[in-house]
């Protein structure tokens, strides 16, 4: 009998062995393409397009009312500096005239002889303090200024001296007072007053900067406005067209306040403009040429005189005055004043029988007459009566202009201050009519 033989036992069961798993790819940390980003999210399909008017609409209400406030600020800050760099040049021209008619008060007194006139001192006097009185004002008004008049300050204290030594040696006879009284003239002709017509022209240069200022700012305000307004009416069509609807009250209401502002900003802006430059053409004009012809009158006077003193030997004398007396006739043609033209045309005359009689041998008689020692023709009298006048006419047109300007300034709407309010409440309207739309999308 065969032993058979038996399967071996089968081997116990294991499950199979797991394979590593691969490693983890890491994504990129950009979106994958096909893929928007929240930005792009938030503006796409028409809310999208809506929150894209609403941000523009609402940049341009707060950009208008900054340009509002900037454009009413600039013209009231020109107005302002008109004002006082025209009461700065009138100072100036005021120094300028009291320094002229000082000179003409000394020269002319000097003809007398001995103790001058007491009146004609005391004028002399009174100029020369309210030229002082003026350079000090006009330093502290305007600091640009206050290196050449305190340069001028220094030569009034020369020419001051050189007058009071030609007033000495003029009272006891001498002749070197004469000469006195020319250096005198000199320091003032070539030293003081280049520099007063240097103020004159820098003020007048600032002044006719800031006129010219003033219309600028309706620029900012009708610029500003007309752009937000095409954005808002944009804006309007869009939402019409898109919702169906044909306005949107808040939109359409944050457009009106825009329009509302412009139309009354550009209108005080043009009456302020207009207002400003009628004040150029005619007060402050008329102060120009008055403050002009008082100057060159004075400055007449004082060769009228300086031809006397210099006796046959002043032909620079009586040109410098030809060349005086056509400025003040050019002036007064301008002013086109027939009664400030009459008075001097009066003094003109008497003038001309002071030349007649000095170039005649009449030395003494000229000199009667330019003092106003005769009874038939005074010349004293004569200017007397235009430098009333024209001092009266200066002081009513110089506060026509600091009124006019002030007035101008005054009557601005305070759209400086509430400009940027209003574009801000236009900003919040274009939010709040949008925002109705957008809760359609939700």
């Amino acid at each position: 009998m065969t032993q058979t033989q038996s399967a071996p036992p089968p081997a116990a069961w294991s499950p199979p062995a797991q394979q590593p798993a691969p490693p983890a790819v890491q994504q990129p940390a950009f979106p994958t393409p096909g893929r928007r980003s929240p930005v792009a999210e938030w503006f796409e399909g028409t809310p999208g397009r809506m929150r894209a008017f609403l941000i523009l609409a609402a940049a341009m209400s707060v950009v208008f009312g900054l340009a509002a406030a900037q454009g009413f600020r600039q013209s009231d800050g020109a107005l302002t500096r008109a004002e006082a760099n025209a009461a700065q040049l009138v100072r100036i021209q005021a120094i300028h005239t009291n320094l002229v008619s000082a000179n003409a008060d000394a020269t002319n007194a000097f003809l007398v002889g001995g103790l001058e006139p007491p009146e004609q001192r005391q004028h002399f006097v009174e100029s020369m303090a309210e030229a002082g009185r003026l350079i000090a004002e006009a330093a502290n008004a305007q600091p640009a200024d206050k290196d050449a008049l305190g340069a001028l300050n220094q030569t009034l204290i020369t020419y001051g001296g050189l007058i009071e030594q030609a007033r000495a040696n003029n009272r006891q006879g001498l002749p070197i007072g004469s000469q006195y009284l020319k250096d005198a003239n000199a320091v003032l002709q070539q030293d003081s007053l280049p520099l007063v017509k240097a103020l004159v022209q820098a003020n007048e240069e600032r002044v006719d900067s800031e006129f010219d200022g003033i219309g600028q700012g309706n620029i900012w305000v009708l610029a500003g406005g007309l752009l937000t307004l095409v954005v808002f009416a944009v804006t309007l069509r869009w939402l019409a067209r898109r919702t169906h609807r044909y306005i949107n009250v808040p939109i359409a209401a944050g457009a009106a306040l825009v329009l509302l502002t412009t139309v009354i900003g550009g209108v005080a802006l043009s009456r302020a403009s207009g207002s400003a430059s009628d004040t150029r053409d005619d007060a402050y004009s008329d102060t120009l040429a008055l403050s002009r012809a008082r100057i060159a009158a004075y400055d007449a006077r004082s060769n009228e005189s300086l031809t006397l003193i210099a006796r046959g030997s002043g032909d620079a004398f009586d040109k410098a005055y030809n060349a005086s007396a056509a400025v003040v006739a050019e002036q007064l043609n301008e002013l086109n004043d027939a009664g400030l033209r009459s008075q001097w045309n009066d003094y003109d005359e008497v003038h001309k029988v002071v030349r007649s009689r000095d170039t005649g041998g009449e030395w003494d008689a000229a000199v009667a007459l330019a003092v106003g020692k005769t009874p038939d023709a005074n010349s004293v009298l004569a200017f007397t009566e235009f430098d009333n006048t024209s001092g009266s006419r200066l002081k009513t047109t110089s506060d026509a202009v600091r009124t006019e300007l002030s007035a101008a300034r005054d009557g601005l709407p305070p759209i400086g201050w509430l400009g940027l309010p209003i574009g801000i409440a236009a900003a919040l309207l274009v939010a709040w009519g949008m925002s109705q739309r957008l809760e359609e999308y939700r």
